[in-house]
């Protein structure tokens, strides 16, 4: 931030440049903690995989996948939904 005095007052202005850069960076913050979040999200779906399989039923709970697309649809719109669909695939397992 870079103040200007005008007259009895103090003004602040910022650069569009620091308040990009700023953002830029917090997004960036942001993005490590939700790929952590997702990490943490894969290695518990696939303990419940592997319970669920050990247990004699199917790797794959649709009833369950379902309720998680509504969740995320009813959350963010559309586009929630298919954020959902991204994280169901990376926790099917390999």
């Amino acid at each position: 931030m870079t103040p200007m005095t005008t007259g009895t007052s103090t003004e602040t202005t910022v650069e569009p440049e620091a308040v990009i850069a700023d953002r830029r960076s917090r997004i960036d913050a942001l993005d490590a903690r939700l790929i952590a979040l997702v990490r943490d999200r894969m290695e518990l779906s696939e303990t419940i995989q592997q319970t669920r399989i050990e247990s004699g039923g199917r790797r794959v709970h649709l009833a369950r996948e379902l309720e998680i697309l509504d969740h995320y649809s009813c959350e963010l719109g559309a586009p929630g939904r298919e954020l959902a669909r991204t994280l169901l695939r990376l926790c099917r397992g390999h």
